[in-house]
């Protein structure tokens, strides 16, 4: 069966006066119906431009996306149109995302209305129920965004994103904005929604506590370049990339508070404008060395465990020899 979602190759550049901004540059990967792709990596380094590339929200530089098997890289008007109804989005600010002149069930009804098909009874009808799928009591339907709190109003946000029954949903880092305890409740319903109707994430988030919670699959990334991808078990199990061994370092665990040593991650940060090529970490790493100032290729250490770094490579060519 082919994967719901296929990135070839997918890169993103913004034109800048000293040249190209390489936001998301050669990222692929294959994201299955009813599973969770976690995305990882610190503020900047693409995350959130591959999502709303995927969905195009901003234009595609050059690469591939296929879409239940349809490529839908560069599609038509009309095209794209249908494919808003397939994939959606959760935004990051639950506040500055939603319209502060539209009630909570004028929100969710908005989409209903852009399709068209329905009666105005039947959006009510549908309106309430997506309501009271995602929480949102009834008394609530007059309200207006800044009448609630955080949570009920990223319960907003997750309705609007499935009023239209999609398949694909972009999670730009949907609980950043939350307490630590409405986090876990908006979580818990995104993975219990899931359960019931089979579509597929793409979590967009920092927090890589939240995301071992709700991934199948991690891919960390690094100024625009995915450095390694695994199973979250396994990633976390056997992590390799200096970089993303520095990020799990940084989770706090307050039970066994001297069980990890916090990695520090020193240097000048490379710009993402006219990159040399070579690992864009290198200046960063406490393990540079000369090959890596060359391509870093993207290879498979164990089986379905891809990292990009000269660390491994020697072990990578060992093992493919035997």
């Amino acid at each position: 069966m082919a994967p719901l979602l296929e990135v070839h190759n997918l890169k993103k550049y913004f034109k800048t006066k000293a040249g190209p901004l390489h936001a998301v540059d050669d990222v692929t990967f294959t994201l299955d119906t009813g599973k969770t792709l976690g995305v990882v990596g610190e503020s900047g380094c693409g995350k959130s431009t591959l999502g709303r590339t995927l969905l195009h929200l901003t234009d595609v530089t050059d690469g591939k996306i296929f879409f239940e098997g349809e490529d839908i890289t560069y599609p038509s008007r009309s095209k794209l149109k249908k494919l808003r109804e397939q994939m959606q989005i959760i935004f990051q600010d639950p506040f500055s995302s939603l319209d502060p002149r539209m009630t909570v069930g004028e929100a969710i009804m908005e989409p209903l209305k852009m399709r068209g098909g329905m009666s105005k009874a039947d959006m009510q009808a549908k309106t309430k129920e997506l309501m009271d799928t995602v929480g949102l009591a009834a008394r609530f339907e007059h309200s207006y965004p800044h009448e609630l709190d955080g949570g009920r109003r990223q319960r907003i946000g997750i309705a609007r994103a499935l009023s239209l029954d999609p398949k694909f949903i972009v999670c730009d880092e949907p609980v950043s904005a939350l307490d630590v305890s409405i986090q876990a409740q908006v979580i818990n319903l995104m993975l219990d929604l899931q359960e019931e109707r089979g579509f597929a994430y793409m979590f967009v988030t920092h927090d890589l506590s939240v995301v071992k919670y709700i991934s199948d699959e991690i891919m960390v990334m690094y100024l625009g370049q995915m450095v390694e991808k695994a199973p979250s078990d396994e990633l976390f199990a056997n992590t390799l990339h200096p970089y993303s061994k520095a990020l799990l370092s940084a989770i706090p665990i307050p039970k066994y508070p001297n069980n990890t040593k916090r990695i520090l991650i020193e240097g000048e940060i490379t710009s993402p404008i006219n990159p040399k090529p070579g690992c864009r970490f290198a200046a960063r790493c406490r393990y540079a060395c000369e090959a890596c100032s060359q391509p870093q290729k993207l290879e498979e250490y164990t089986p379905g465990h891809y990292v990009a770094c000269c660390r491994y490579k020697e072990l990578i060519n060992i093992k493919e020899e035997m």
